[in-house]
Formats: structure tokens, sequence, C-alpha cells
């Protein structure tokens, strides 16, 4: 059973990141700082916003999942942590897990909870919210996932930070499309379904790859 010890390797890090309660404010306040900021560039016209309203949810989150990859393995590579993961009994696929979990908690979690602010700023029509909140729930755990895969291929390289985002920024366009198309859709008339379906297509085959991916990309940077 590794119930037991995945739920121990989350709670740890939940906790290392209470301590730490900045980043993960900081993360949510970029989120909301960057949304705002659009209509002073595209103008105040209700409609335009309202229409685009979806995409700049969907853009700025995935923005600030970037802000927060790079410290997802980097303390525990610092502080020698990580090579007491990869030598302990639990398998590292399922320490990859527990640690893209604690990350979508303290990252995602809050990004979802703020994402109905930025519609009602961008006077989203009511019907879009409980698409748009679906359509989160089911994307942002992939970009956790797709990130972790990044950020444990990127770990102990030089200029760690500037590398992520350029090696998962192809692979979050998916997301990005089917996220937004789901909430235009439903604001359309159209049924949501088959975008979320594809949503959770992405996210149930990133699930075991960034598992094994992560895994393998993580003994490579402790060997």
């Amino acid at each position: 059973m590794v119930g037991g010890p995945l739920t121990a390797v989350v709670a740890r890090d939940l906790r290392l990141a209470l301590r730490q309660r900045g980043d993960a404010l900081t993360v949510v306040l970029f989120f909301v700082l960057t949304a705002t900021l659009f209509p002073f560039g595209l103008g105040p016209e209700p409609n335009l916003l309202a229409r685009i309203a979806p995409g700049i949810v969907w853009v700025t989150a995935l923005l600030a999942v970037l802000l927060s990859l790079e410290r997802l393995f980097l303390a525990d590579y610092e502080d020698g942590n990580l090579e007491l993961l990869a030598q302990a009994p639990l398998p590292l696929e399922i320490v990859v897990i527990a640690k893209v979990l604690a990350h979508w908690l303290t990252t995602g979690l809050p990004l979802l909870a703020a994402a109905p602010l930025i519609g009602l700023l961008y006077g989203l029509p009511t019907e879009g919210y409980a698409v748009l909140m679906a359509a989160m729930a089911l994307g942002t755990p992939s970009l956790s996932l797709i990130g972790a895969v990044g950020a444990a291929v990127a770990l102990g390289a030089r200029r760690g930070g500037v590398l992520v985002p350029l090696l998962v920024l192809p692979l979050y366009v998916p997301v990005l499309i089917f996220g937004v198309s789901a909430v235009d859709a439903s604001l359309q008339g159209f049924s949501a379904r088959p975008h979320l379906l594809l949503l959770g297509a992405i996210l149930a085959g990133t699930l075991p790859l960034a598992a094994f991916a992560g895994a393998a990309a993580l003994r490579q940077s402790v060997e």
C-alpha cells in the first residue's frame, strides 16, 4: 500500500508551503494583477472583454503556474532530500505524483478559486462560470503534471528557471485550447462536454506519463 507514504509526502510538502505562504500568495497575486492589465491595453468595451475573458483567465493561469514550477523539486535537490527519496522503498513515481498533488493544492487550487473573480471583472456571462470552473478543475492538474516533467528535466541545469518554460509551454497548448473552447462553446449555446472530455483525457494521459518521465529525470539528476 502506498497511500500512507504518499499522504506523508503530500503533508510534508504542504507544511513546507505553509511556512512559505508568500510563494503561493505571489502566484495568485500575479494571476489577478496580470489579468487586470489587459483592459488597459484593449480598452473598456464590455462586449470585447466578455468575449476574451476565458482566454485571459487561461493564459494568466498558465503563466502563474510557470512561476511556481522551478521550486517543485529544487529545495529537495539542494538539501539532499531528493537522494533520500530516490533510495527510499517508496517508488519515485509515487513521490512525483505526491509532489504534483501538493503543488496543485498550493497553486492550482488557489487559481481555481480566484478564476471567478477574473470572470466577474471581465463581465463573463453567468452561464460561463460553471464550465470555466469545470475546465480549470480538469486542466490545472494537467498543467502541474506536465510542469513537473519539465522541472525534473531542468533540475540542476544552469538557468533552469528559463529552461522550464521553454520545455513545457508547447505542451500546455492543448490544455489552453480545450479549456478556452469549452467556455466559448457554452457561451455560444453549444455543448461544452466534448471539450471537457478531451481535458479529462489529457489529464488521464499525463498522470502516468508524468509519473514515469518525471521519476526517470529525477533519477538522472541524483546520479
